[in-house]
């Protein structure tokens, strides 16, 4: 009886062995060279993120129109959430959420810091600047979670592309919602500002 119980036992742990390597297949291996690369994008975008959140409250101060104004109050807080779904992204790799300095868009918030003071407080032509700077940074989100939606589904991660899709549907979104407040008479009406310092 000990050796039939043994012999019927054998073929089960073959079922298992199986049943591993399958998965394995769905999912790839822990600590791959691709999976640290995810960890490294997530800890960029969720810097970049965290020093967004300090920088749009100054541009949307800075902003002429109440248009603009509004349209930065809302990204503000879908910011948060976006900061909160980069942390649920960390626990779904198994890793504590982290940011890494983000040199871009360090350059993109400087850039936008730059234009408010270059240009004329109470101007249409500082909200053309404003959004122009505002869509370059929707743009280097958007790749950077466009990015990140296609790998994690390589990585077999579909619970984490689904919750930055969510993300990305909202930066595209922001960015055409940008585009139609410049369409809306902004950009024409900056273009009839005349120059002050040429008049001096």
């Amino acid at each position: 009886m000990a050796k039939t119980a043994t012999r019927k036992s054998a073929p089960a742990k073959k079922s298992t062995g199986k049943s591993r390597s399958s998965n394995a297949t769905a999912q790839a291996p822990q600590n791959s060279m691709l999976e640290k690369f995810v960890v490294d994008m997530l800890k960029d975008i969720y810097y970049a993120e965290k020093q967004l959140l300090k920088a749009m409250p100054k541009m949307q101060k800075a902003s002429t129109t109440q248009q603009l104004k509004d349209a930065f109050a809302t990204h503000i807080e879908q910011t948060k959430e976006q900061v909160t779904r980069l942390e649920q992204a960390f626990e779904i790799m198994g890793k504590k959420a982290a940011g890494k300095k983000c040199d871009a868009m360090e350059g993109l918030i400087a850039e936008s810091q730059s234009i408010i003071e270059e240009t004329e407080a109470g101007s249409m032509t500082r909200d053309v600047a404003l959004i122009i700077a505002a869509q370059k940074v929707e743009h280097y989100e958007i790749a950077s979670y466009g990015g990140l939606v296609q790998l994690a589904k390589t990585l077999g991660r579909d619970d984490m592309a689904e919750l930055l899709d969510e993300t990305l549907q909202e930066e595209k979104e922001t960015d055409q919602l940008l585009t139609s407040i410049a369409e809306n008479d902004i950009n024409f009406q900056a273009e009839e500002e005349g120059d002050e310092s040429e008049e001096d």
